[in-house]
């Protein structure tokens, strides 16, 4: 006498569907999700926003930059690094533009000493003192 259901190996060996591949996949995206979200809003509103507007190189020692920077506080002075590098994108020139507190856009033009021909200037960077 057989049986009236089919013969099933997964039930002979005790092989349980698998499901929990959506738990882990749901968890993943909840939490991909919330970390591109908060990426995306802490990343889009820094601290400090420098602007290059132009730069001159004067003579074979020196180059004058012209920058604007925008800034959170301004209660606290803050210090940016203007470089100069020469054709080959080596540094040739370092300075520290101490920016005292006050407004909170500034413009300014800083002059910075090089050790050889530059071909181009930047502000790399900003920080509160």
């Amino acid at each position: 006498m057989q049986s009236q259901e089919p013969f099933d190996y997964n039930d002979r060996y005790g092989v349980k569907k698998g499901r929990s591949w959506i738990a882990i996949a749901l968890v993943t995206a909840i939490v991909g999700v919330g970390w591109i979200t908060w990426a995306g809003l802490h990343h889009s509103n820094p601290t400090f926003r420098v602007q290059v507007i132009t730069f001159v190189v004067g003579d074979m020692r020196e180059v004058s930059v012209r920058y604007s920077v925008d800034r959170h506080s301004t209660t606290t002075s803050t210090i940016c690094t203007v470089i100069a590098r020469d054709y080959e994108k080596n540094i040739v020139g370092q300075i520290d533009q101490e920016i005292p507190a006050g407004e909170a856009k500034v413009e300014l033009v800083t002059v910075v000493p090089t050790r050889s021909e530059a071909v181009n200037a930047d502000v790399i960077s900003c920080r509160a003192k």
